[in-house]
């Protein structure tokens, strides 16, 4: 099925990004702007939560994906939390995947529309497709390497910022960066970037995607935050690279911060800057 998803016929696809939908309609928009205080716990600190909503639909989704591709399995957030050592199938030959079941929990719980849920495929590291939906909004990209990004099931291209233009930057939350974080990110504190702090990961690759943001730079590697979107990035025309120039690598071991931008000029402007601290 593998082979089916990247020679065009789309049925893995297809079948992935129903599942998708499935789970975010059975386990997650019931729950949006209705849960009870019991259902929110902090993980590691008052920002960083995890509702019913998170832990359900990751079960739902790995049930379903599992089912789609037999022998494959999956990386979430919740199972990671749970259990360190299930990130390591990320190293390992079976296909993998990469499930963040709501990404930007913290709007999520708050009410607000700026969550969406992520998912992508990868086998020995490579991301080879991805599906980012927003339930709220009703939007679902869908990447496939070497067959572009879609929007709805419209092709979806970054271009490139305007010449001379102060370029738009999202950067790792403060609220979830250590003191050292926070100064890798300063050397986007300069003249010609207009540098904020950044929503939902996956709506902000989105957002460069669709060429409505110039770049994002992070500063830590999570997979489940980072391979559906770098992939719709990468698929849109855009690029990334790390603090050294290499390219994100899912597995981890990332020279950090790094950085996808809506093109290759652009990452590697930011990327300078950035190395520059």
């Amino acid at each position: 099925m593998i082979d089916e998803l990247l020679d065009g016929s789309g049925t893995l696809s297809a079948a992935a990004e129903e599942a998708v939908r499935d789970a975010a309609a059975a386990e997650v928009v019931p729950r949006w702007r209705q849960l009870a205080t019991h259902e929110i716990v902090e993980k590691s600190g008052p920002h960083d939560l995890v509702t019913i909503a998170d832990r359900a639909a990751e079960a739902h989704l790995t049930a379903s994906l599992t089912r789609l591709l037999p022998g494959s399995v999956v990386v979430g957030e919740e199972s990671v939390h749970a259990d360190p050592a299930v990130y390591e199938a990320l190293k390992g030959d079976a296909p993998v995947w990469i499930v963040d079941p709501v990404d930007g929990t913290w709007h999520f719980a708050h009410g607000d529309p700026g969550f969406c849920m992520l998912v992508a495929l990868a086998v020995r590291g490579e991301v080879l497709a991805s599906w980012t939906y927003a339930p709220a909004r009703d939007e679902m990209a869908v990447a496939v390497r070497g067959r572009g990004a879609r929007l709805n099931g419209t092709g979806i291209r970054a271009g490139a910022p305007t010449p001379g233009a102060v370029l738009d930057v999202a950067t790792s939350h403060p609220d979830y960066t250590t003191p050292e974080q926070k100064a890798a990110l300063l050397g986007l504190d300069t003249e010609g970037v207009r540098a904020r702090p950044c929503g939902s990961a996956g709506l902000e690759y989105l957002a460069v995607a669709r060429g409505e943001l110039d770049a994002v730079a992070f500063s830590w590697e999570y997979a489940w935050d980072h391979a559906a979107g770098l992939l719709l990035v990468e698929e849109a025309g855009g690029a990334h690279a790390t603090l050294t120039g290499a390219p994100f690598r899912v597995t981890g071991a990332n020279a950090l911060p790094f950085t996808a931008a809506r093109d290759r000029a652009t990452a590697d402007r930011v990327r300078g800057l950035l190395a520059a601290r």
